[in-house]
């Protein structure tokens, strides 16, 4: 069972994150950060993301909510990419920022949308 959820995993990962972020992820893991690696893969991706409960779009909303109220603005930018790959618009990414200023504070809102605003900036300028 461990190495089908790791292959499951790796594969959602791949879907949602991008192959260019897998690989470089991949290749700055070392034998320290490896169990933690392995351990994302086979439970937040192969387990949790692979679950018939919610659709990429609404799992995608939710982390960015979580992400937003917790100020994980690294995390967040990768989830932001993620997000767009899922089918979210640039235009519902900031309603979910919105929705989580109202929840979470401006300053996790404004934080949030600070991070969205400049990703959209460096991608768009590619």
């Amino acid at each position: 069972m461990s190495k089908e959820l790791f292959d499951k995993g790796e594969q959602v990962r791949r879907e949602v994150l991008g192959e260019e972020y897998v690989v470089n992820s991949t290749r700055n893991t070392d034998a320290f950060s490896e169990p933690i690696r392995e351990f994302a893969i086979k439970n937040l991706w192969g387990d949790i993301w692979s679950r018939p409960g919610l659709d990429r779009r609404a799992r995608s909303i939710g982390v960015l909510s979580i992400l937003a109220a917790q100020g994980r603005t690294g995390e967040l930018k990768t989830h932001i990419r993620a997000a767009l790959n899922n089918g979210l618009t640039r235009e519902e990414i900031g309603e979910v920022f919105l929705q989580s200023a109202l929840y979470c504070g401006i300053p996790a809102g404004s934080e949030a949308t600070r991070v969205a605003k400049l990703l959209f900036a460096e991608m768009d300028a590619k």
